[in-house]
C-alpha cells in the first residue's frame, strides 16, 4: 500500500478544510470592518458576529493538523521549507496572534473601536496572501539549495508574476467564498437587510475570482510548463469546478437554492484544489523533493496514516454537529438565542 500517498490525500483534505473554514472567517472580517468604514455596520454586524462567535476557536485545528502531518510524513520538508519560510511564516504567525487577539479585546474591550475592526479585516486579507506564499515556492524557482544550505532568492519571489497571481487569488477567494457563505447564513436568519448587502458582495467578487483563476493558469505556464501540462491531463477536474462557479453564481443571482449554491462553491473550489493537488505530484517542491523521496519509513508512515485518519472522522463529525447544533440552528441564526 502507498502509504504517503494516502498520506499526502489526507493532509491536503485538512489543508482544503481551513481553506473553506478560514476563508469564511478571513472575508467576514474583512466585510465587518468595510462595513463599519461605510456606515453599514447595522447591516451585516449581527450575521457575522452570531457566526463567529462558535466557530473562531476551531477554525486553526485545520491548519495544526495540516503543518504537523506534512512534517511527520515528509520530515525532509522542513529542511527545505523550515528556513526558506523563516520570515514568511513567522509574518504569517504574527498575523495569526493579531487575529486571535481581536476575539478578546471585542468580547472584553471597547467593541466599537475602528482600529480593532480594522486590524481583523487587514489580518483577514494579509494571512492567506502570507500563507499563498507556501504553494508558490513549491512550484520551484525560489528556493535554491547549495552544498547543504538553502535559501529562499527574494529577488525572484516578489518580481515573479505567478507569485503575485497566486497572492490575488488567494484575496480574491476569501472574499467569494466568505460573501456566498454570509449570504446563504443571512437568507437562513431572514434578514433582509444583510441578505440584500452580502448577495452583492457575493456577485461582486465572483468576477475577480474567476479572472484571478485564468490569470494562475497563464502565469503557471510560464513558470512551470511541467506542472501546466499536468493540469491539462486533469482538464476535466477544473471544467467542472468552472460549472459549479457558474452554477452557484446563477443561483444567487436569481435568490434559488440558497444552501445548494454554496454547496456549489464548495464542490468549485474542491475540484480546483484537488486539481491542482494531483496535477503537481509527485513533486512537493520543484525540482528537489518527491513524495516518495521525504516520505518516513514504512512504519512509521502507517501508523500516521491511521492517526490522521482517525483524527479527521474525528473533527469532521464535530465540524457538523458545530454546525448543526450552533451556526444553523434555527433560533440561533435568528439571534432568539
Amino acid at each position: 500500500m502507498d502509504y504517503e500517498l494516502i498520506g499526502i490525500i489526507v493532509l491536503w483534505t485538512f489543508l482544503f478544510g481551513y481553506v473553506i473554514v478560514a476563508s469564511i472567517d478571513f472575508g467576514a472580517g474583512f466585510f465587518n470592518f468595510y462595513s463599519a468604514a461605510t456606515g453599514r455596520k447595522d447591516h451585516i454586524n449581527s450575521i457575522i458576529q452570531r457566526y463567529l462567535s462558535p466557530v473562531w476557536e476551531v477554525t486553526n485545528v485545520f491548519l495544526v493538523f495540516f503543518f504537523v502531518g506534512i512534517v511527520g510524513f515528509f520530515p525532509t520538508t522542513a529542511y527545505y521549507y523550515g528556513t526558506a519560510l523563516l520570515i514568511p511564516g513567522s509574518i504569517s504567525i504574527i498575523l495569526l496572534a493579531i487575529r486571535g487577539s481581536y476575539y478578546a479585546f471585542h468580547h472584553y474591550g471597547d467593541k466599537g473601536s475602528l482600529w480593532y475592526q480594522f486590524l481583523y479585516g487587514a489580518t483577514g486579507l494579509l494571512i492567506p496572501a502570507s500563507l499563498s506564499v507556501v504553494l508558490t515556492l513549491s512550484e520551484g524557482g525560489f528556493i535554491q539549495a547549495d552544498n547543504g544550505d538553502v535559501w529562499l532568492d527574494y529577488g525572484a519571489l516578489f518580481t515573479s508574476t505567478y507569485s503575485w497571481a497566486v497572492v490575488f487569488l488567494a484575496i480574491v477567494s476569501v472574499l467569494f467564498i466568505s460573501a456566498c457563505f454570509l449570504t446563504v447564513y443571512a437568507a437562513k436568519a431572514n434578514d433582509d437587510n444583510a441578505f440584500t448587502l452580502l448577495r452583492k458582495y457575493a456577485l461582486f467578487w465572483s468576477g475577480p475570482t474567476i479572472l484571478a483563476s485564468f490569470l494562475v493558469f497563464w502565469a503557471l505556464k510560464v513558470h512551470n510548463l511541467e506542472h501546466f501540462a499536468n493540469t491539462l491531463d486533469l482538464s476535466w477536474m477544473f471544467i467542472l469546478s468552472l460549472l459549479c462557479f457558474i452554477g452557484a453564481v446563477y443561483l444567487i443571482w436569481k435568490k434559488k437554492y440558497m444552501d445548494w449554491s454554496f454547496v456549489l462553491v464548495i464542490f468549485q473550489f474542491g475540484f480546483a484544489f484537488y486539481g491542482y493537488g494531483a496535477s503537481h505530484m509527485p513533486y512537493l517542491l520543484y525540482p528537489y523533493l518527491t513524495v516518495s523521496d521525504a516520505v518516513v519509513n514504512s512504519v512509521m508512515a502507517q501508523a500516521l496514516v491511521w492517526a490522521f485518519i482517525a483524527g479527521l472522522l474525528v473533527l469532521l463529525p464535530s465540524v457538523y454537529l458545530l454546525l448543526r447544533l450552533f451556526l444553523f440552528d434555527k433560533d440561533y441564526v435568528q439571534g432568539k438565542k
